[in-house]
């Protein structure tokens, strides 16, 4: 499965970002979590997770549980404990029907980090790992397609309460993240437009 469809490769085209969201695919983007994304993983307390109806309808959810409720049991498996909700399960009933979903894994603060996990899910109701989460009556495990580390620049630090200091500001110059400078992308990233 490619990583971009078309509407995404015209705006690439558009932006004049095609060569860069090239490389970071090529350097960042993986189909196996990492002992980072493991370490990471096991420490929040929350992610999101976006859903579709079979006919593309979209739900976003938020999950949330104690630092590792969300678990890689394998370098190709992920999974998390589905918890008694509100009884509508818009989320399981959506995998039920379409297996595709993204995990977006995020800690915001003083050194912000995001984790994209786009995979497919599939809910199972006996499975021995159960037992290791208490309050579970299911279980979501996922095998990743795509793991893609994201920039964090535009993620508020919620313990001081300031903005990140990448939001655009009216009568300043924009804040260049320093990824940018990096000779890894320097070569590929296209002008800023203002």
């Amino acid at each position: 499965m490619a990583m971009f469809h078309e509407g995404n490769l015209d705006l690439q085209r558009h932006f004049g970002s095609t060569a860069l969201a090239g490389r970071l695919v090529e350097r960042l983007r993986r189909s196996e979590f990492i002992d980072e994304d493991r370490e990471f993983i096991h420490s929040v307390e929350f992610f999101f997770l976006a859903t579709a109806a079979p006919d593309g309808h979209p739900d976003c959810s938020f999950k949330g549980g104690p630092p590792g409720f969300a678990r890689i049991v394998r370098p190709d498996l992920l999974v998390w404990p589905d918890y008694d909700g509100n009884g509508m399960f818009k989320s399981l009933g959506n995998i039920s029907l379409n297996p595709f979903v993204g995990l977006l894994f995020i800690r915001m603060g003083e050194v912000s980090k995001r984790l994209r996990v786009n995979g497919r899910a599939e809910i199972v109701f006996e499975d021995p790992l159960m037992r290791e989460f208490v309050g579970a009556q299911a279980l979501v495990r996922v095998t990743p397609i795509d793991i893609f580390p994201n920039c964090p620049r535009y993620i508020p630090d919620l313990a001081t309460g300031r903005p990140s200091p990448y939001v655009p500001r009216e009568g300043e110059p924009p804040v260049e993240p320093g990824w940018k400078s990096n000779p890894a992308w320097k070569d590929v990233v296209p002008p800023r437009r203002t």
